[in-house]
């Protein structure tokens, strides 16, 4: 019989306040060893509250938690021995190079001479930085510094590695190239905790989710398990009498659900969608209700944030920080 390896990240009940302003309530989740596990949702939602916890930044004052087996409350010089760290917002050093901005690192930790010079090199070409190792910081591209910042935090070879909103504010091509790395990093062994807003890259990276708002987790799985729970295919129409169609086709076969979104509604269908479509055209057709526009999809990971918090993330939501939070983020 096979050992049960254990959660490399263990919370429960774990909650978090500033003065009267509950950030995280009660929230229980684990993070298996060898994953890349992401805490999906809003600013404002407990995000980056829970991550600080988890990397000591902030004591603990409710619940249990632990990383890499050690209790983050009274283990803490343990837990930052375990765990890199790449922050929110960029913390490097402007006027130092690529390579100085890793030794620097490697001397704090008391790295030794020839380990740290080997890491060195070695993350700097993980990281797609070797031609840069001379240049200072502050030319660095802002995908360089991200993945530069991803590297320093591997100096170490830590058993987690936390990432929090590690692609915010870059282009799409650079976002996409950060996930290369860190699938990369993830491959060679490292477990990876991300926070992030953005539901594409959530959906794209992790192995399991977990959709936090309000400081609560209020859904988890893999990402398929997650839009899975939706049902199979999401059909959006736009009809002239859109509560008419609403109540008619709640009615049909193998229609899971109906919502309003935007001008129309979506019926979440628990078989093949274009099986539902030709029912969907009878009962509307039938009842004299006539479609303007119809498109067929498979469920996305928007699709199961509105599910459970019955909005979508707006961009201008990612920026919005309680003012209880704002110093101690």
């Amino acid at each position: 019989m096979e050992a049960t390896i254990p959660d490399i990240i263990e919370v429960e009940a774990f909650s978090h306040r500033f003065n009267t302003f509950t950030a995280v309530d009660r929230i229980t989740f684990s993070v298996r060893r060898g994953e890349i596990f992401s805490l999906l949702g809003p600013n404002g939602a407990g995000k980056s509250t829970t991550i600080n916890v988890l990397t000591t930044l902030l004591p603990l004052q409710d619940g249990r938690v632990r990383v890499a087996g050690h209790n983050v409350a009274s283990d803490q010089a343990a837990v930052r021995r375990s765990i890199g760290i790449v922050f929110q917002n960029e913390v490097l050093d402007r006027d130092l190079t690529v390579r100085e901005t890793l030794e620097f690192h490697g001397r704090l930790y008391a790295m030794p001479r020839e380990e740290r010079t080997a890491r060195i090199e070695e993350l700097m070409d993980v990281v797609d930085l070797t031609e840069k190792r001379d240049v200072r910081t502050k030319y660095l591209s802002g995908g360089m510094r991200r993945r530069l910042e991803i590297a320093r935090g591997l100096m170490t070879r830590p058993d987690v590695l936390f990432l929090d909103e590690p692609t915010i504010g870059l282009d799409p091509q650079t976002r996409i190239r950060i996930w290369e790395y860190i699938r990369r990093v993830n491959e060679e062994g490292t477990t990876i905790f991300l926070t992030t807003h953005y539901m594409d890259e959530a959906d794209r990276l992790s192995d399991r989710i977990g959709i936090i708002d309000h400081g609560r987790i209020i859904a988890g799985g893999t990402p398929d398990e997650l839009k899975n729970t939706l049902g199979n295919d999401m059909i959006y129409m736009e009809t002239d009498n859109n509560d008419r169609a609403a109540a008619l086709l709640g009615g049909v076969e193998n229609i899971h659900s109906i919502r309003t979104v935007g001008n129309g509604i979506t019926a979440v269908t628990n078989e093949d969608g274009t099986r539902c479509l030709p029912k969907i055209f009878d009962t509307l057709s039938t009842d004299g209700i006539g479609l303007a526009a119809v498109n067929l999809k498979k469920p996305s990971m928007d699709d199961v944030f509105i599910h459970y918090t019955g909005r979508a993330i707006r961009e201008e939501d990612t920026g919005k920080v309680h003012p209880h939070q704002r110093r101690r983020r």
